[in-house]
């Protein structure tokens, strides 16, 4: 089985230790001394995480970390380079080339466990521990074996602390269904856990069961006061553990928290920022004694670069520095829309209520002389880490809010414009059909006095034609001639007007034979022209019977007289399949048009060829369209001048189709 971390380190005392360390986390490891040796393994073996030392006796380390990086199979490699904080460059140097964390020697073991396992979790997309993980805390190895046995025949899965500090870094990094803790621990107790499970907010609806040995009559309130869910004693039956886990589990689901920022309790990374090379260890000892990991910089230049290749969690600043000061340091900080959120806390030896004022007007979050306790600063430090996760939580809670009123607002404005939509197609509907009625009145009422004219020119001519002059004559000529076109206009516009006006009276249309009998027409009335007429069998769709002929008989008319001057006209009427529709096509060889003014086509009254050249009205191809409309289907048409034109329609047919 491979290897799942690489450790490469020329110092035996940290190979042997990191072993070690992550041995007792569960952690396997193999480890070698050299970028040779590392280069070796690599090639015959893939890591999920390296752990990899900068200074090596046959080369830098962070040569390594740009070929991983090059290599196309070690993409999902982790990288955490491992090294001295004496030289900053090197850190701002191995982030640039692509590590994913940089930890500094002497290395806080609790974070580095923490950043592997977020690291390998993260490259190898390892599931987070089921729901019903239950975490124990306890220092009894016999009591928390005895208790995980119970635990896990009643099918949870168990995992064990001994230590309170390390049941919350377990915690953070679990999210486990519920706590069970010891009332007494070394170190934090029981009490003092839960207490801080409360107070993050990534942890606090977690259910916690605190256990005691005590008899004292004040340690269920005394527990409950803590915040603990539940309580009992030790020497209680652990079917009466059981049950109350039961009885939590059930009445939290309504409590759980909603997955904010990183837990109080998660590895932490602190920015320390000091000219004072002592001072900055001593600070850097304490901070590591707490489980930060710590970094160090020597000057605000060196403080802002870090920054800018890597995140912290809190910073500490000197504020009176050669170079760029802790002020203007820290209006810097402030001042970039990634770094703004973190805290600032201002230290100095100078023990001075204007300076205090200075630092916390240049935007520090805090203020502390150099001289308070250790305890009082990390108290201080973990008290602004969990003021901004606050403000994390309260900012996500906000944005959520927004989310929703903005979903609301959409929808809102969504109804609201469907609702114009309809309003406007209705009012539109009416006025058309307003607009197609006074046309159809209009026209009809036209008819009758062109006929007058018509009528009594013709009668002109041929009664009193003789005792005209040549001119006279002529101007009666144009007249009817003029009587004549407006009614051919007239007559198109009232079937255009009934197509919009008509009922759809849907039914299956044979087009073949529709297609047939109006070229049949076209035949008689010139029979002495000779066209190629093409009409696929079996063409149909279903539509209106009427409308369909009146289509047919624009296309194909339109065919067979824009083939007139051909030398071999020759007309086509075919189909074929779409998707779910039958696209039909009227085919010609005639003289074509120029497909820049396709888009009049189809327009009433738009004519791309002269009424010398071929007579007609215009109104034609406007028929077409508002018919193919009208069953919900289009029309397009393709052309090229002089090579004939093809026009286009689909007629949605929920009934199906051949062609």
């Amino acid at each position: 089985m491979s290897a799942a971390i690489l450790i490469v380190d020329d110092s035996l005392t940290v190979r042997m230790d990191l072993m070690e360390t992550l041995g007792a986390a569960g952690l396997a490891a193999t480890t070698c001394a050299s970028l040779a040796e590392a280069r070796r393994l690599l090639a015959v073996d893939r890591f999920p995480l390296v752990i990899l030392d900068v200074l090596l006796p046959d080369g830098d380390g962070i040569e390594l970390l740009s070929e991983i990086r090059a290599a196309p199979d070690a993409s999902d490699t982790a990288v955490i380079l491992l090294s001295t904080e004496a030289e900053v460059k090197d850190r701002v140097r191995g982030m640039r080339t692509g590590a994913d964390e940089y930890v500094g020697k002497p290395y806080e073991a609790s974070y580095l466990i923490a950043r592997a396992r977020a690291l390998m979790k993260r490259n190898q997309g390892v599931a987070s521990p089921a729901e019903e993980t239950i975490l124990v805390i306890d220092d009894s190895i016999t009591f928390r074996e005895a208790l995980r046995g119970a635990l896990e025949a009643a099918s949870y899965r168990v995992v064990i602390a001994g230590t309170g500090e390390q049941g919350l870094r377990m915690a953070a990094e679990l999210r486990p269904a519920a706590i069970i803790v010891d009332g007494v621990l070394p170190g934090a107790d029981g009490a003092t856990v839960i207490r801080r499970i409360r107070l993050d907010a990534a942890l606090r609806g977690t259910p916690c069961l605190l256990l005691t040995g005590s008899e004292d009559g004040g340690a269920e309130l005394r527990a409950l006061d803590s915040g603990a869910d539940a309580f009992v004693r030790k020497e209680e039956d652990t079917a009466i553990i059981l049950a109350r886990l039961t009885a939590m589990l059930r009445s939290a689901g309504t409590r759980r928290g909603r997955d904010v920022a990183a837990s109080l309790n998660a590895p932490k990374r602190i920015l320390t920022v000091d000219d004072s090379e002592t001072y900055l260890q001593i600070l850097a000892d304490a901070l590591r004694g707490a489980g930060y990991e710590v970094v160090l910089a020597r000057s605000g230049e060196q403080a802002l670069d870090l920054l800018a290749v890597q995140p912290v969690d809190c910073i500490l600043l000197d504020l009176l520095m050669p170079g760029i000061g802790g002020e203007e340091a820290c209006r810097r900080i402030k001042a970039a829309p990634a770094l703004r959120d973190t805290p600032i806390i201002m230290l100095t030896a100078l023990e001075d209520r204007d300076v205090m004022i200075r630092g916390l007007g240049a935007g520090a979050d805090d203020y502390i002389a150099k001289s308070s306790d250790f305890e009082v600063l990390r108290a201080r430090v973990l008290a602004q880490m969990r003021r901004r996760q606050f403000e994390d939580e309260n900012r996500q809670i906000r944005e959520e809010l927004l989310r929703k009123e903005l979903e609301a607002a959409e929808a809102r404005t969504a109804r609201e414009v469907a609702e114009a939509r309809a309003a406007l197609v209705e009012e539109l509907e009416r006025k058309n059909n307003e607009l197609e009625a006074f046309s159809y009145s209009v026209s009809h009422d036209l008819r009758a006095p062109l006929r007058s004219i018509d009528g009594f020119s013709q009668a002109l001519l041929e009664d009193y034609g003789e005792g005209l002059d040549g001119q006279a004559q002529d101007y009666l000529r144009r007249v009817r001639a003029a009587a004549q076109r407006m009614g051919e206009l007239i007559d198109d516009l009232l079937e255009l007007s009934r197509v919009g006006r008509a009922p759809l009276r849907r039914q299956l249309v044979d087009l073949s034979t529709v297609g047939h009998s109006v070229i049949g027409a076209l035949q008689r009335a010139e029979p002495d022209r000779r066209v190629n007429t093409r009409i696929a069998d079996g063409l149909s769709a279903d539509g209106d019977p009427g409308l369909l002929r009146a289509l047919l008989e624009n296309l194909l008319g339109n065919a067979w007289k824009f083939t007139a001057t051909t030398a071999s006209p020759t007309i086509e009427f075919a189909a074929r399949r779409d998707a779910e529709d039958i696209t039909f096509i009227v085919r010609d060889n005639g003289v074509g048009f120029d497909m820049a003014f396709a888009d009049r086509l189809f327009a009433p009254f738009q004519r791309l060829h002269t009424v010398a050249e071929f007579p007609g009205s215009g109104i034609g191809l406007a028929t077409v369209r508002r018919i193919v409309d009208r069953h919900g289907g289009r029309v397009w048409a393709e052309s090229e001048i002089g090579k004939g034109a093809a026009f286009f329609w689909t007629l949605p047919n929920p009934n199906g189709g051949k062609g």
